[in-house]
């Protein structure tokens, strides 16, 4: 599921990011570059991005940082972000 971004209101879909990409710092580039490209132009209202991730089994700390701009474009337009936490979902994790 990873991106998924939505009309909170409604449920109307959007748009559908990062496909088959399950990391947060690659998500949270992904949505920073939609708000930089997409969302920005959105008129005010109630927006959610849902990033659906799952922890990096090799992870030692770091990851995605969301920068001051992307939040101020997701103020500005009413956007709310929520992180869905997903068990692994590579195949490598299921052996």
């Amino acid at each position: 599921m990873p991106i998924n971004i939505y009309i909170e209101e409604s449920g109307e879909k959007l748009d559908w990011l990062c496909d088959e990409h399950w990391d947060l710092p690659t998500q949270i580039d992904a949505l920073e570059t939609w708000l930089k490209n997409k969302g920005k132009s959105l008129a005010p209202s109630k927006y959610v991005a849902d990033i659906g991730f799952n922890i990096r089994k090799d992870a030692t700390g770091g990851g995605g940082v969301l920068n001051s701009e992307s939040m101020a474009i997701m103020g500005k337009i009413g956007m709310n972000v929520y992180f869905s936490e997903y068990p692994s979902v590579s195949q490598e994790d299921k052996e």
